[in-house]
C-alpha cells in the first residue's frame, strides 16, 4: 500500500477561523458537529459525525457518512467516497476544506511553516513544527458539554476532572500551587505521563504586549524535577501563534512520543504554556487535546483571579495603613484641648449625654468647635464604629438641601441622572451632624421632624418608604427662640431638638484655653512644615491674651499657622499675628452681648424707637412679624411708626 507522505488538510470555517491538520498515514479523521471527533464543525448543515478522510491504496479518500447534508469535493456531491489529489476543496456546508501535499499551505490566518520565524530562535524548530498532526485556537469542550456529556463517556469523565479542577484551584494560594494541581489534573486526563508548566516571572504586567519564550520558565512540572531539556520550540510555537497543538516527535528523554502543548492565556493573550508528553506505545488524540485546553483556560483564570486577590491584599493593607494615620491625625483634630471651668463643664455634659440616643443641640458662635463637639460625641458613643455625616444646611437652596438629606431618585428633577441615597442613608447607624440648622426651611423642616420622630421617608421622586437608625446632633449660631416667636422655625421642633443643649462660649470668655490651643496648633503646624519652632514670645502670649477672637478657635488656628509658615524666628512674636479689628458678634447664649461699644444714656422713649426699627428692619419690614416679636398690636406699631415719622 502506498501512502502519499506530508499530506495537509486547511480547513477555513467562518465561525471560528481557519486551522491546520496534518493527515498520518493510516490514521483516520472524522468530521462533524460532535465533540468526538477529529475535525469539529462549527455549522449547522453538518451532521454530528459527518464525514471521514482515510488514507487508501492509492492516496487519500474521502467518505461521507450518510450525512443531512451531503458533502462536496469541488462542488460535486460525493456519492460513497471519492479520492482526493492535491487542490481539491471539500464543502461541507459553509466549510471549505482543502487538500495539500508537499509542504503545509501558506497565509493561513492559523499556520505556521518551516520556514516561519520563531521567537527565540530554537534549532530543530522546523522538524517539531513538521510533525504538528492538529491545532487549535479555543477549546470546544465546554461550549458542546451539555449536549455530548450523555451520548460520549469521555466528555462526562472530563467535565467532572474540571469541577474538581476548579474548586482545587480556588484553594489555592500560590503561582506554583495552581501551576502543580493544573498540571496534575492535565496527566490524569489525558495518556500522558510526564508534565511541565512555563511562565512568566510576573503576571498581569501591562508594559508586556507580548510574552517570547526567552520570559517564560518552569513554574511546576511532573516529575519535580523536569528531566531532559525545557521544551523551547513547542513553547515558542504556542506562543507566537497562540494556538494548541498535537505533535508526533521526540521526547525530552529521547525517542518517539506524542507531545501536547497549550497555550495559558491571561486577559486574553496567551502567557505562558503547558507542555505533555505520551511515551512511545501511547496516543493522544484530539479529545486530548481539547481537555488540556480546558485546563489551560482554568489555569488562566486561576491566575487572573490570584493576581487581582494580590492586588486587592496590597491595596487593602495600603488603605488599612492610611486609614490608621487618617484616624490618628483625626484624634489630633478632634482632641479638645484647654483647662477652663466652661470646657471642663462641655467635657462632663459630652460625657453624660454620649452614652445615650438623645438628640443634641450645640449651640454657640461660628468657629466656636460645634463640630468638634459633635465629631467626640460620636466617637465616645456606641455608634463609633459607624459613619458621621456632616451638612451646612446653610450652603445649599430649599431644593437641594430636601435632595441631599432624604436623597432622590433618577429623573426626580432636572439634573437627577441617577439615584442618590441622602445624608440620613449614608449615615446609617451613626451620627449625622446638622449644622446651621436655624436655616432650614419650614417645608424641610416638617419632614425632618417626622424622620427624628422615627417616621420613615421617601426620597425625593420616589415611593419606596425609608427607615433609618440615626442619631441627630444639630447645631446653630442663631438665636431659635426669636426664630421661633417670628414664625420662621417651627415650634414643635425646636422642643425636639433641645433635648440636650450644650453651649459652647466663645474664646474670649474662656481666655484660660487660648495659650493651650496655641501651643497645640503650633506644635502640630510646626510638625507638618518641618520648622524648628520653640514657642511664643511673652509679648506674642500677652497679645492674643487680650484679642477678642471674632472668628473664635478658627482664627486662631488661622493665625497661628500662618505664623508657623510666615516666622523667621524660633519664637513666634507679636508683629507675625495677624490679629484683625473685626467687631465681636454676638453671643448666642449671652444676648447682653449683643450691646456694642460704650454705654451712651439714652431716653426710654429713644431705646425702644430704636429697638422697634431694628426688629422691622430684621424682619425685611414685614410689621405683622414685628409686631408678634415685639409682643404688640399691629394697629399699636402702626401708630407708633406714624408717629416718629411726623417727629
Amino acid at each position: 500500500m502506498t501512502a502519499v507522505p506530508q499530506s495537509f488538510l486547511h480547513v477555513v470555517e467562518p465561525a471560528v477561523g481557519e486551522s491546520i491538520v496534518r493527515l498520518v498515514p493510516g490514521n483516520r479523521v472524522t468530521l462533524g458537529r460532535a465533540p468526538s471527533n477529529d475535525i469539529i464543525l462549527h455549522d449547522e448543515r453538518a451532521s454530528r459525525v459527518h464525514a471521514e478522510i482515510v488514507s487508501g491504496p492509492d492516496g487519500w479518500l474521502v467518505h461521507d457518512l450518510q450525512s443531512r447534508n451531503g458533502t462536496t469535493v469541488n462542488g460535486t456531491a460525493v456519492v460513497s467516497e471519492r479520492p482526493l489529489a492535491a487542490g481539491d476543496v471539500i464543502g461541507i456546508g459553509l466549510v471549505q476544506i482543502a487538500f495539500t501535499d508537499g509542504e503545509p499551505p501558506t497565509g493561513a490566518g492559523q499556520s505556521l511553516g518551516p520556514s516561519d520565524t520563531i521567537a527565540g530562535d530554537v534549532p530543530g524548530d522546523a522538524e517539531w513544527i513538521a510533525s504538528i498532526t492538529h491545532r487549535r485556537s479555543r477549546s470546544r469542550l465546554l461550549e458542546t458539554i451539555s449536549e455530548s456529556a450523555g451520548t460520549a463517556p469521555r466528555v462526562g469523565r472530563a467535565a467532572a476532572d474540571l469541577c474538581r479542577l476548579a474548586f482545587a484551584l480556588a484553594a489555592a494560594d500560590d503561582a506554583r500551587g495552581i501551576a502543580r494541581l493544573a498540571v496534575d489534573s492535565a496527566l490524569q486526563g489525558t495518556a500522558a505521563t510526564r508534565g511541565i508548566v512555563l511562565l512568566p516571572a510576573r503576571l498581569g504586567d501591562a508594559a508586556l504586549d507580548r510574552t517570547t519564550v526567552d520570559m517564560v520558565a518552569p513554574t511546576a512540572s511532573t516529575p519535580d524535577p523536569w528531566p531532559g531539556t525545557i521544551p523551547r520550540a513547542a513553547a515558542a510555537t504556542v506562543l507566537l501563534t497562540d494556538e494548541a497543538v498535537l505533535a508526533c516527535g521526540e521526547s525530552v528523554l529521547g525517542g518517539a512520543a506524542t507531545t501536547i502543548a497549550a497555550p495559558i492565556r491571561s486577559r486574553g493573550r496567551p502567557v505562558g504554556v503547558m507542555h505533555l508528553e505520551v511515551e512511545a506505545g501511547g496516543a493522544a488524540t484530539p479529545d486530548d487535546l481539547e481537555f488540556v485546553m480546558a485546563v489551560c483556560d482554568a489555569l488562566g483564570v486561576a491566575l487572573d483571579n490570584l493576581a487581582a486577590r494580590e492586588v486587592l491584599s496590597t491595596r487593602l493593607a495600603t488603605a488599612a495603613d492610611e486609614n490608621e494615620r487618617l484616624r490618628r491625625r483625626l484624634g489630633e483634630e478632634t482632641h479638645m484641648v484647654g483647662a477652663s471651668p466652661a470646657l471642663q463643664g462641655i467635657l462632663g455634659q459630652m460625657q453624660r449625654v454620649a452614652t445615650t440616643k438623645a438628640t443634641v443641640l450645640v449651640r454657640g458662635e461660628s468657629g466656636a468647635g460645634k463640630e468638634l463637639i459633635a465629631r467626640a460625641i460620636h466617637d465616645s458613643s456606641d455608634r463609633s464604629s459607624g459613619p458621621f455625616v456632616c451638612l451646612n444646611c446653610a450652603a445649599l437652596s430649599e431644593t437641594l438641601l430636601e435632595s441631599e438629606l432624604f436623597g432622590h431618585e433618577k429623573g426626580a428633577f432636572t439634573g437627577a441622572t441617577e439615584r442618590k441615597i441622602g445624608k440620613f442613608e449614608a449615615a446609617h447607624r451613626g451620627t449625622l451632624m446638622l449644622d446651621e440648622i436655624g436655616e432650614m426651611s419650614p417645608a424641610i423642616q416638617a419632614k425632618f421632624l417626622r424622620v427624628l420622630e422615627g417616621h420613615p421617608f421617601e426620597r425625593v421622586g420616589g415611593s419606596g418608604r425609608v427607615q433609618v437608625d440615626v442619631r441627630v446632633v444639630a447645631a446653630t449660631n442663631r438665636d431659635l427662640e426669636r426664630a421661633v416667636a417670628a414664625g420662621d422655625f417651627r415650634r414643635d421642633l425646636y422642643f425636639r431638638l433641645k433635648v440636650v443643649e450644650i453651649i459652647v462660649p466663645p474664646l474670649r470668655r474662656r481666655p484660660e484655653d487660648i495659650e493651650p490651643l496655641a501651643a497645640h496648633f503650633l506644635s502640630r503646624f510646626a510638625a507638618e512644615t518641618g520648622r524648628k519652632l520653640r514657642g511664643f514670645t511673652p509679648e506674642a502670649i500677652e497679645a492674643m491674651q487680650v484679642y477678642h477672637w471674632p472668628g473664635n478657635i478658627r482664627e486662631l488656628r488661622n493665625v497661628i499657622e500662618r505664623a508657623v509658615v510666615l516666622s523667621q524666628d524660633e519664637l513666634i512674636d507679636v508683629h507675625e499675628l495677624s490679629l484683625s479689628h473685626l467687631a465681636v458678634p454676638g453671643d448666642t447664649d449671652n444676648p447682653a452681648a449683643l450691646r456694642l461699644g460704650p454705654f451712651v444714656p439714652v431716653s426710654i422713649e429713644e431705646m425702644e424707637r430704636r429697638h422697634v426699627l431694628a426688629t422691622l428692619e430684621a424682619v425685611g419690614g414685614n410689621k405683622t412679624k414685628a409686631a408678634t416679636i415685639l409682643g404688640i398690636e399691629r394697629s399699636t406699631l402702626d401708630r407708633k411708626l406714624a408717629k416718629w415719622a411726623r417727629v
